[in-house]
């Protein structure tokens, strides 16, 4: 496999129909069966995608993720395909663009929940537990501080917002009644699971997990695959376990470091996002890349 390019602001594969551009993900039609992912370089904060990529970030998320999927395959199946890129982007240039930051994937139907596993109480759980005692309905122990760890990790769900709304924290019955019960408890259940494994791994290697998202679809039988991302510091908050303490929001290895920056300017977190210092985006893009080397030794 080439290196892949050090920087992917925007991808340009004429060769595919593109049907997305989201805040990190471009995403093209490969056939009925099977989708292509491409995870650039863009970074978003408060959900706007600033004007600086953050240098091979893109490369890393997918690095992570099909380090993950490959992990927990005894868990749950993924949506990864065994069509190989080149069968997909057989011109040269089209395929050095994106190498080593795109996945083959199969084209599934995804659920409109997003399931989120927390082994910490921090963000908008924080907020909801200083307001209520509770996250997503499910009462907590008094006096906990700013991300204590919980006495067992928590599925608070949320649901997908449309494109430029917000996700929004909801109950499981809220779930439930949504997508089925059965369905809801079976993501339930495999949502802590894959996040206690994790979590246990990665500590042994210096990382806390605190939280993390998942995303599921259905394949045409009906069986739930695992789709989206894989634990990557996009979609979960990382911490140095040596540098972890309760009381205070701990550093990470994920974009926080890029919001610390944001909120000391005057700045009303709406499009167009500000641009960011280059030792910033250095400094962010070598938290992503400790956070792979750390997880998977590469």
């Amino acid at each position: 496999m080439s290196d892949s390019p050090r920087t992917l602001f925007e991808s340009d594969l004429p060769s595919l129909r593109r049907l997305a551009r989201g805040k990190v993900r471009d995403l093209y039609e490969v056939d009925d069966e099977h989708l292509l992912i491409v995870t650039t370089d863009r970074i978003s904060a408060f959900d706007v995608i600033l004007p600086d990529p953050i240098p091979g970030k893109g490369a890393v998320l997918t690095a992570l993720s099909r380090f993950w999927f490959d992990r927990m395959a005894h868990i749950l199946p993924n949506h990864l395909a065994e069509l190989p890129l080149e069968a997909v982007l057989p011109d040269p240039a089209e395929r050095a663009q994106v190498d080593g930051r795109a996945l083959v994937v199969r084209r599934l139907e995804p659920l409109p929940v997003e399931a989120i596993a927390r082994g910490y109480i921090i963000g908008s759980g924080w907020k909801d537990y200083q307001a209520t005692g509770a996250v997503c309905g499910i009462p907590l122990p008094d006096g906990l501080r700013q991300a204590d760890r919980l006495p067992e990790p928590i599925f608070t769900p949320s649901t997908k917002a449309e494109v430029g709304d917000h996700d929004e924290n909801v109950a499981f019955e809220a779930v439930a009644g949504r997508i089925g019960r059965e369905r809801a408890e079976t993501i339930r259940a495999v949502t802590l699971r894959i996040y206690r494994e994790a979590a246990e791994y990665a500590r042994e290697r210096g990382i806390i997990i605190a939280d993390t998202k998942f995303e599921f679809g259905l394949d045409a039988n009906g069986e739930l695959i695992w789709i989206d991302e894989a634990l990557t510091p996009d979609s979960s908050r990382f911490w140095p376990a040596d540098e972890y303490r309760p009381g205070s929001s701990p550093p990470s290895f994920d974009k926080q470091f890029v919001r610390d920056y944001l909120e000391t300017l005057d700045w009303d977190k709406t499009a167009p996002g500000p641009r960011l210092p280059e030792t910033v985006i250095e400094q962010t893009a070598e938290k992503y890349r400790e956070a792979q080397r750390r997880l998977t030794g590469a």
